[in-house]
């Protein structure tokens, strides 16, 4: 049963690289998926290959999307992705936009992600740092694939070039060719808010110093991390969340570019440590509201 708050359609929250549904309890979508219920949604986090190119993980997506309209009779669903799952939902709303009532792109690389950019060009193929590179990523895959409880399938495939390549700016030009729906026609504008039935919104955050690094973050690893990558950044130079940056992450109508969130902060983690001021469940909610008074 739905409230009259709740959108008309399923929400399926789709996560970005090393993603994962729930780690022995511990929610991906961290306070999210909760927040959600208690608005009345029906809320589905799904689970696609973690490290993997966004193609391979749009067709397990789109897996995902049937099985979600079978169970609750749906006719269409929304598509929330974080990060790569951005990308991922693109190309699932792109190949079956019947199926689709809107698509939203938190934090999602749009035009690419400069770190990955920088790792490339100093983890070049076949180099001994992108050996270590790739065999750190699916030892950590693995262990997370262990330690998962949200999801009951088959074992999903891995594949750390596919996934680096899916997410630099070379790499997501050449998407954006395939599935340009919902693209800025001007480098940080707005993209078209419907394409073929399909409403597309984004969000994203940035570093900002002496807001970020306060309230929680001062005792999150992640942040750090955050503030690190962020330094690797050469267009988008000040304006990122430490993994993608402020207008790399447009897709249709933006909603916002500039909260105060790193690349983490923007779906709670870790376990809710955020910046001064930051409030990423509330975003997740507005929306859910934002699409119910679209009649969606």
């Amino acid at each position: 049963m739905t409230s009259s708050s709740a959108p008309r359609y399923p929400l399926v929250l789709v996560p970005g690289l090393l993603g994962f549904v729930s780690l022995l309890g511990y929610s991906y979508w961290y306070g999210i998926v909760s927040a959600l219920r208690r608005l009345g949604a029906q809320v589905f986090p799904v689970l696609v290959s973690s490290v993997h190119s966004t193609e391979v993980r749009g067709e397990q997506l789109l897996l995902r999307i049937a099985d979600v309209i079978q169970e609750t009779g749906a006719e269409k669903v929304h598509l929330i992705g974080h990060s790569q799952g951005a990308l991922t939902a693109r190309y699932a709303a792109a190949l079956k936009p019947e199926w689709v009532a809107s698509v939203t792109s938190v934090a999602g690389p749009n035009h690419g992600s400069e770190l990955a950019d920088f790792l490339k060009r100093k983890a070049p193929h076949g180099s001994l740092r992108e050996r270590l590179l790739s065999r750190l990523l699916r030892g950590v895959a693995r262990c997370m694939a262990w330690l998962e409880r949200g999801y009951k399938g088959e074992p999903l495939p891995m594949d750390v070039a596919a996934a680096q390549q899916s997410l630099t700016s070379d790499g997501v030009a050449a998407f954006n060719v395939q599935y340009p729906q919902g693209l800025p026609e001007v480098w940080g504008g707005e993209g078209a808010a419907e394409v073929n039935g399909v409403r597309y919104y984004s969000w994203s955050g940035t570093i900002q110093p002496g807001i970020t690094d306060k309230g929680g973050n001062r005792f999150d690893g992640p942040n750090v991390a955050c503030r690190m990558f962020a330094k690797t950044f050469q267009r988008e130079v000040g304006q990122c969340d430490g993994m993608v940056g402020r207008y790399s992450s447009h897709l249709g109508t933006v909603i916002g570019d500039q909260y105060p969130m790193d690349h983490f902060d923007i779906i709670n983690q870790t376990f809710g440590l955020v910046g001064k001021g930051a409030e990423p469940v509330k975003l997740f909610v507005e929306h859910a509201q934002r699409l119910q008074a679209a009649g969606l």
